[in-house]
């Protein structure tokens, strides 16, 4: 368990459930308040000329997912390997490793030639449709991470937050229940300086669907059904994080 966090009573989240009744399962959509921005999760590409070094690098080495004649490379052929991948993970993930540099969202939108985010969705799975059209990734991607921050970019938020409001500032995290390993929800309350272990929680399976801050004055969230986490609070805040440069961030004024 994340040192300084402590389990509360539900209640603690109980205004969020009045803006979201229907977030009790994957998390509590804060609208804007009075601003948000939408921070999307990492994906990863393989990057042409990294050595291969195991069966999953080669699995997502460098394939064009409309491949279909059988290749060797190494000695193995590709066709039993796949040259597809079906999802990326759900709850925690990370960069790869050696071999996989990040990939933008903008990227591959403009690869595809459609918008980063559809008009009137959030990021999901609906997004960037032309690089998944049959539901399945090509192997030289690693797709967004389905219902938590990437552990990269939940680190950098938290310095943001953290440099905002300051680390002793007292916050309350909600972690839903279709986010727990067992299954119940959970309100844990800590410093914000501390909130870094919150990702490792036994207690839940990434960051948590819910941050605030004692006041109140800003929220993210991160619903298990989803490929982006919305932070919602002050214009600064929001344009801090809209601005970083290790986060890919944007406004989406429909979600």
């Amino acid at each position: 368990m994340g040192d300084g966090w402590r389990e509360v009573a539900l209640d603690e989240a109980d205004w969020l459930a009045e803006l979201r009744p229907d977030g009790a399962l994957t998390g509590y959509d804060p609208g804007g308040r009075p601003d948000a921005v939408w921070i999307l999760h990492a994906m990863y590409e393989w990057e042409t000329g990294a050595t291969l070094t195991t069966h999953h690098d080669l699995r997502r080495s460098l394939l064009d997912a409309n491949l279909v004649e059988p290749e060797l490379v190494g000695g193995i052929n590709l066709d039993e390997w796949g040259v597809v991948d079906t999802g990326g993970a759900v709850g925690r993930s990370q960069h790869p490793g050696t071999g996989w540099r990040r990939l933008t969202w903008a990227e591959l939108a403009a690869r595809t030639d459609e918008p980063v985010v559809p008009p009137g969705s959030a990021p999901d799975f609906r997004s960037l449709p032309g690089a998944h059209p049959d539901g399945s990734w090509p192997a030289s991607i690693e797709p967004p991470g389905e219902g938590s921050l990437d552990r990269e970019g939940w680190l950098r938020l938290l310095d943001l937050l953290i440099a905002w409001s300051g680390p002793d500032t007292p916050c309350l995290a909600y972690i839903a229940r279709g986010a727990a390993p067992d299954q119940e929800p959970h309100v844990l309350a800590g410093p914000l300086g501390e909130a870094a272990a919150l990702y490792d929680d036994e207690r839940g399976s990434g960051s948590p669907a819910n941050l605030w801050p004692a006041d109140r004055s800003w929220v993210t969230w991160s619903d298990w059904d989803l490929w982006g986490t919305k932070v919602a609070g002050p214009p600064a805040l929001v344009e801090a994080i809209l601005t970083d440069p290790e986060l890919e961030a944007l406004r989406l004024p429909w979600a």
